[in-house]
């Protein structure tokens, strides 16, 4: 047997018997976001561009959260201000997320972004019964410490 089949036969055996010994952990990930210091996670598989720098342009008629719409490369995106569609009041740094809710794309005006983070699905509780905030739909304690909320984007435009 030659070094290179020796090498790959040891790489190979320690994680076919991990495969067979341990069961396999179901994981998402979740983009983390702060909003009046909480934070917020959101399906990754619907973030669709982060954006830092971009000029809204306020529209007449439409619900105080909504702060207007963008254009971005073509195509016009209406943004939420998450603070104001939670009920808090309106916040000056923030960014955009651009995710795609049942294929619509739409801005989510943010405090800031953290970072990516695999989460065991049977570490997502379900929000309480009595709790009065609608558009979230579950929560997990994170690694590093504190508590993340599951934003429900479905929920964000239709709830």
């Amino acid at each position: 047997m030659s070094e290179e089949n020796v090498l790959f036969a040891r790489e190979t055996e320690p994680d076919a018997a991990a495969a067979e010994g341990a069961p396999e952990i179901l994981t998402d990930k979740y983009l983390i976001f702060v909003s009046d210091n909480l934070f917020y996670g959101i399906d990754a598989e619907q973030v669709v561009e982060l954006i830092t720098e971009h000029s809204i342009t306020r529209l007449p008629r439409v619900p105080h959260y909504v702060r207007g719409i963008i254009n971005l490369r073509g195509q016009i995106i209406p943004i939420i201000d998450i603070r104001l569609r939670l009920g808090k009041p309106e916040a000056g740094e923030n960014c955009i997320m651009v995710v795609n809710v049942d294929n619509n794309c739409v801005g989510i005006l943010v405090d800031g972004v953290e970072k990516m983070v695999d989460i065991p699905r049977d570490t997502i509780l379900p929000m309480p019964t009595q709790n009065p905030q609608k558009l979230i739909s579950g929560m997990c304690s994170l690694a590093e410490g504190g508590t993340m909320l599951i934003l429900d984007c479905s929920l964000l435009l239709h709830g």
